[in-house]
């Protein structure tokens, strides 16, 4: 789209998408962080384009994690996810595939149950998920929720930054501090803390990416500033003439002095 616009010259406001981190600190609420994050997560089974892609916490808080997503699970959709009327299904078979193949190789704590017929893919975790590791390598857009474990709010911070900038960032915690230094040491589009999605919906909040996932923002009155163009416009008064003589040639020594 921005070649097609720069042969025209037609400015452009980019929204495009990334790997959105949620990372949990240890003193949170879990069950309250990891209700909001499943609803933001496994909504539209996953494609929407700040969905938490994967989540940051200790390791020893991993498996509660686990544990509090499958509970809310089981309290959003039931004991038979297959069956709920809540849950939807993914796009079309080559976006199933897709994400199909992102499991792989991967250790899955939760879900993983597929069916390509009706393109349903089961609300799935994985739990120690490598860096490296092919999920971890592009916006997942489906119900696969990766979970990447760190030592600390540092190296939480560090894995953010050597990525590239994200649509959306999130961080549930009590500590004001820290959300404050994950605001102020990373770069993202948007970023909420302590719930998902939220500062879309927002329309006194500009909604739009940084680098890799975008450009310019909109929403309330920066829609009107992003899609308008800003007209410098000046009116003069006819009078008063003799004071443009200090403009006007031709030039002196005098005139230069003033």
């Amino acid at each position: 789209v921005m070649a097609a616009a720069a042969k025209h010259l037609t400015p452009v406001t980019l929204e495009l998408g990334g790997k959105s981190p949620c990372y949990i600190d240890k003193d949170c609420d879990l069950a309250v962080a990891c209700r909001r994050i499943t609803w933001g997560k496994y909504m539209n089974c996953g494609q929407t384009c700040i969905a938490p892609d994967y989540i940051l916490c200790h390791p020893s808080i991993q498996s509660e994690v686990v544990e509090n997503i499958k509970a809310t699970l089981k309290e959003f959709y039931g004991d038979d996810v297959k069956s709920s009327p809540d849950y939807e299904r993914i796009i079309n078979q080559r976006h199933f595939k897709r994400v199909k193949s992102l499991l792989e190789g991967q250790k899955i704590a939760l879900g993983g149950e597929t069916d390509e017929a009706s393109c349903f893919i089961a609300p799935t975790i994985l739990t120690d998920v490598s860096p490296d590791s092919k999920v971890m390598e592009e916006e997942i857009f489906g119900p696969v929720l990766p979970i990447v474990t760190v030592k600390s709010v540092e190296e939480a911070i560090e894995f953010i930054n050597l990525r590239e900038k994200p649509l959306a960032l999130y961080v549930f915690s009590n500590k004001k501090q820290l959300i404050r230094r994950v605001i102020a040491e990373t770069s993202s589009g948007g970023m909420t803390a302590n719930d998902v999605l939220m500062h879309s919906v927002v329309p006194e909040l500009p909604f739009g990416g940084v680098g890799h996932s975008g450009m310019g923002t909109y929403h309330g009155k920066f829609s009107f500033e992003t899609f308008s163009h800003r007209r410098a416009c000046l009116i003069r008064d006819l009078r008063w003439e003799l004071l443009n003589r200090l403009r006007y040639p031709p030039g002196s020594m005098e005139m230069m002095h003033l």
